[in-house]
């Protein structure tokens, strides 16, 4: 894997504010193992309000059934690390918000809490947009904790470009 810079980071964020505001588009971010990040990236640009409604910081469990209703049972069932978790946390997002088009974002940044079958640098995603099938995507990042939550924010930011036309 490449390394991946915060000017990346800031670059890619312009760009999906550019793309989702010419199509009149809301945006919001359900994030476990960034943080944040994504929706700190968006909104250190001037001008984010036009696109980005709001952002979930869903670290634990009970957050993510909490703010987003992702089913506690899908949680015991798959891991908060799962496709069927980061799907439902980006649908929650949208329920849960006045955005056309939500990302999720849930992993194991390290350097603990990973396991043969979910090593350290595993993170999921998923897109959701009004009207459109929910889109998922796994990717294991190498590098230390810095750099698997940036590299996870910048692929989050990718899933939104371009965004579903909803």
């Amino acid at each position: 894997m490449m390394s991946v810079a915060p000017s990346d980071l800031a670059a890619r964020a312009a760009e999906v504010l550019a793309v989702l505001g010419a199509r009149g588009l809301k945006a919001a971010t359900a994030e476990s193992c960034t943080g944040g990040m994504v929706a700190a990236a968006l909104t250190a640009i001037a001008g984010s309000s036009s696109v980005v409604d709001r952002g979930f910081v869903t670290y634990s469990n009970e957050a993510k059934a909490e703010m987003l209703g992702v089913p506690p049972e899908l949680i015991d069932a798959h891991g908060a690390v799962s496709q069927a978790v980061a799907r439902a946390m980006a649908e929650g997002a949208l329920k849960h918000s006045r955005a056309q088009v939500a990302v999720a974002i849930t992993g194991i940044a390290g350097p603990g809490g990973g396991s043969p079958d979910k090593p350290v640098g595993l993170v999921h995603f998923a897109c959701a947009a009004i009207g459109q099938p929910t889109r998922h995507h796994a990717e294991v990042f190498a590098g230390d904790r810095a750099a698997v939550r940036l590299a996870a924010a910048l692929t989050a930011l990718d899933m939104l470009l371009p965004p579903p036309v909803t």
